[in-house]
């Protein structure tokens, strides 16, 4: 299948590591020593994720080969969803207005994005679809709490929207040439490491250093796996789009496949952990180097635990 555009929304209001040293007494130095993180973005007064996945909609129309009209299949993907009924992936529809086409909403932590691309896959494999509308959006701010020093620093806000096809449409195109996907509840802290509970005060990680381990572990592991078989090697990747986490993780997860380090693509230094959004938002950033090269992977890792990788071909291919 195709990707045949991207695009990203950012909140307006961004949140520099000083509101936390006047918290909660984290300086700026240290945050960015443990994370990489400068800044991040906040949902405004009236936003949230399904405003901001629509947000996100918005921006993709001026890109896109046909018009959203088309579209037979939306898929939304979030962790921290506004309506646990009228999900994000219903929202969407209602503003794209596409009557009785199959909404699908899901939700496998900050590797949502990757199962939503692959729920699409098996739509078009059964012939049921052949133009889909993928929507990723996460309001974490709306669950965190800022007072945490373990983790409460981490989060920002955002979403993202990708136009996907059954056939090429254009020189615009992706090649979505393979998705691999797995939950690794049963390894670590799996089910402890990091957990939401909205009655229980929200986003917390106690077990920092078992998720970081872990993240490590697979995103190499399954960016490894997905390429070789494919018959390619690791050192033919152009780009590598990690979930953004963490620039730590990144750097160990470069260092692991024994890539150049500017090979992978980063924007948590501007934005924090966007969550399920954050490789998309890599991607809708970067979107024109990427369709020039060959080949690109996004590896993410997710609480739960849970993992993936897709191998992307570029007119470089």
């Amino acid at each position: 299948m195709y990707l045949n555009h991207v695009s990203a929304y950012l909140p307006e209001q961004v949140v520099s590591n000083e509101h936390f040293t006047q918290l909660n007494g984290l300086s700026d130095e240290w945050i960015i020593e443990r994370t990489g993180i400068r800044e991040r973005r906040k949902a405004g007064p009236g936003e949230d994720t399904n405003t901001m996945g629509i947000a996100a909609v918005d921006a993709l129309r001026p890109g896109i080969p046909y018009g959203l009209d088309s579209i037979d299949l939306i898929i939304g993907g979030t962790y921290t969803p506004h309506d646990t009924i009228v999900t994000l992936a219903h929202a969407v529809q209602h503003h794209v207005n596409v009557p009785d086409i199959p909404v699908v909403s899901v939700s496998s932590a900050c590797s949502t994005l990757l199962n939503a691309l692959e729920i699409v896959q098996g739509y078009f494999a059964l012939g049921k679809a052949s133009r889909a509308l993928v929507v990723v959006s996460d309001h974490n701010t709306a669950y965190n709490n800022e007072k945490d020093t373990v983790a409460g620093h981490l989060w920002g806000d955002g979403a993202a929207a990708l136009l996907v096809s059954k056939e090429p449409v254009g020189p615009a195109d992706l090649r979505i040439v393979d998705i691999l996907t797995g939950g690794a509840a049963t390894v670590g802290k799996a089910t402890t490491g990091v957990t939401l509970k909205p009655v229980v005060g929200g986003i917390i990680m106690p077990n920092g250093r078992d998720v970081f381990q872990w993240a490590c572990h697979y995103m190499a592991q399954v960016t490894r796996t997905i390429v070789e078989r494919n018959g390619r090697q690791v050192s033919d990747i152009d780009w590598l789009i990690p979930h953004q986490a963490n620039l730590r993780i990144s750097r160990n997860v470069v260092k692991a496949l024994e890539l150049p380090v500017e090979r992978a693509l980063s924007n948590i230094e501007r934005l924090g952990n966007t969550g399920c959004a954050g490789a998309a938002i890599a991607l809708a950033e970067n979107y024109e180097r990427v369709v020039a090269s060959a080949l690109t992977v996004i590896t993410v890792f997710g609480g739960g635990y849970s993992y993936g990788a897709a191998l992307l071909a570029g007119g470089g291919y």
